[in-house]
């Protein structure tokens, strides 16, 4: 019988590419791997069936989450995670090797030159990316954009894999997908074949859609989610002072679970913010100031920030607000129905 593992060292490619596997950079530890340990058949199922698919998913997350799964007591989590850490090096490692770690990364173009050089090269995996604006400022095109430029292929500046789109303000629209993906020259039945979306309806869904993606990504190779928007649900469904501090509980847990995602399957995660009106953030050079909503959690969970404002007719502004490696800047792009592209003005 082939190992989980082994299994998993070359999964298939979205269809209708030329090549016909997309090897990944780490090996993934399908959690099947710890019966090699020890761990009871009925355990791993168990741990499987709440959403726990990896060796290194098991590593990841708290103990104390995994007590709460039903039939596995104390004796067994410790159990299972000592297994799974034979299985994932989890400890420190040099400077070199970090760097090595690094070009494991993709970065997936936005379809605008002039954005991709303001973030680097463009959207990267490994890492959320945040951008917020007020409506019709772009946001859901270039979400539409990157969900068809990620299934290019690297040497096109795309990602090779598939897309999980969790929308929560009804904003998708399939349709808007097919002239995108005529612009790249792919075909539009295949690119949306290889697109999956859910409407979630409240906080509680739209965090079993997460893990629903952790478990698609464990067995093909997705390479963006987009949540559009992360924090609508959060706004309807705690209102007033009164439930700030759980909704900030509950956004930073929603944060946590993509962020490891992210990490574990080399995914990209972009996410779309509304904005609020901030009466004290105002000054004589900025008229009607606004805010993104989600406060310290969100600006410190997200590797990249980014505000996106209304320019001349059909012409955005796009401002780095936050980013690791480059600094705060602005790019003008304008969007049209392929998309998001480099302004003409």
């Amino acid at each position: 019988m082939v190992p989980a593992a082994e299994m998993m060292k070359e999964r298939e490619c979205p269809a209708g590419m030329d090549v016909e596997v997309v090897k990944e950079p780490d090996e993934l530890e399908m959690i099947e791997e710890l019966a090699r340990f020890g761990i009871n058949a009925g355990d791993i199922k168990k741990a499987k069936e709440a959403g726990y698919h990896t060796a290194k998913s098991i590593v990841m997350i708290p103990k104390k989450a995994l007590y709460s799964v039903r039939g596995l007591s104390e004796a067994k989590v410790d159990k299972m995670v000592e297994a799974a850490s034979k299985l994932v090096k989890c400890g420190f490692i040099t400077g070199t090797e970090a760097l090595q770690k690094r070009k494991q990364i993709f970065k997936i173009t936005s379809g605008s030159q002039a954005v991709d050089d303001l973030l680097g090269g463009g959207i990267e995996t490994q890492s959320i990316t945040e951008c917020f604006g007020e409506y019709r400022s772009g946001k859901t095109q270039l979400s539409h954009t990157l969900a068809v430029t990620t299934q290019l292929e690297v040497s096109q500046g795309g990602g090779f894999g598939k897309v999980a789109v969790i929308d929560t303000d009804g904003a998708f629209r399939p349709e808007n997908v097919i002239p995108i993906a005529q612009r790249y020259g792919l075909n539009p039945e295949r690119v949306l074949d290889n697109i999956v979306t859910a409407k979630a309806y409240n906080t509680d869904h739209q965090m079993e859609l997460v893990d629903h993606v952790g478990a698609l990504c464990a067995t093909q190779p997705f390479r963006l989610l987009i949540i559009d928007s992360l924090t609508a649900l959060f706004r309807s469904d705690y209102s007033g002072r009164g439930e700030l501090a759980e909704r900030q509980q509950k956004l930073n847990q929603m944060m946590s679970k993509i962020k490891r995602l992210a990490d574990q399957y080399n995914v990209a995660v972009f996410v779309t913010n509304q904005v609020m009106a901030d009466p004290g953030g105002g000054s004589v050079f900025v008229q009607d100031a606004k805010k993104p909503i989600g406060g310290h959690i969100l600006a410190h969970a997200s590797s990249v920030r980014l505000s996106l404002r209304k320019g001349k007719g059909e012409s955005r502004i796009i401002k780095v607000i936050q980013h690791p490696n480059m600094p705060e800047a602005d790019a003008t792009f304008d969007i049209s129905n392929q998309g998001i592209a480099d302004s003409n003005d």
